[in-house]
């Protein structure tokens, strides 16, 4: 849990940051205490709420003050902020007294009208099909240390003798 938090002040001085490595060493013993108590989760249950917390807890991260990320939470869980389709809204007309808003279905998101058929796609393309380590199933031998040792030489070295080196956190 310390490592977490830890890795939380790594990042930023501010508790944002304190608390997004607070929330990701939770998560952490929580898996942890779940798998040796023997409970067991539909694995399609568990992929939904490690999406889920890990888009919540990202706000901690990416939050200038704490505020910001109340705000953005509360955005997040509110149906002030819902928007459906237009041609709905004859159907649902009841919906208006809760604030919620008929309008452009992709206005929000500043995409087009292609904008969903793309979250499908990619949504299909990450489920249906494996990764590419299960395409490549490289075995772990020599050969496979060799190589990467020399590709992380390689890196290393070149990072060492270009002129320029800028500071990966620099206007963070």
């Amino acid at each position: 849990m310390a490592t977490f938090v830890i890795g939380g002040f790594w990042h930023g001085a501010g508790w944002t940051f304190l608390f997004w490595g607070f929330l990701h060493g939770m998560a952490l013993v929580i898996h942890r205490l779940w798998s040796n108590l023997g409970f067991k989760m539909w694995t399609w249950l568990a992929w939904l709420i490690t999406f889920n917390f890990v888009n919540v807890a990202w706000i901690f991260f990416r939050a200038r003050e704490w505020e910001d990320a109340i705000k953005v939470l509360s955005s997040m869980f509110s149906l002030n902020n819902v928007v459906l389709p237009n041609f709905l809204e004859s159907k649902l007309q009841f919906l208006k007294s809760f604030e919620i808003i008929f309008g452009g279905f992709v206005e929000n998101i500043g995409g087009d009208y292609f904008t969903p058929l793309w979250f499908v796609l990619a949504f299909v393309l990450v489920l249906a099909f494996k990764n590419s380590m299960y395409y490549l199933n490289i075995k772990l031998n020599k050969k496979y240390l060799i190589l990467s040792i020399f590709l992380f030489s390689y890196a290393f070295i070149t990072s060492l003798v270009s002129s320029s080196n800028v500071f990966l956190y620099f206007n963070f």
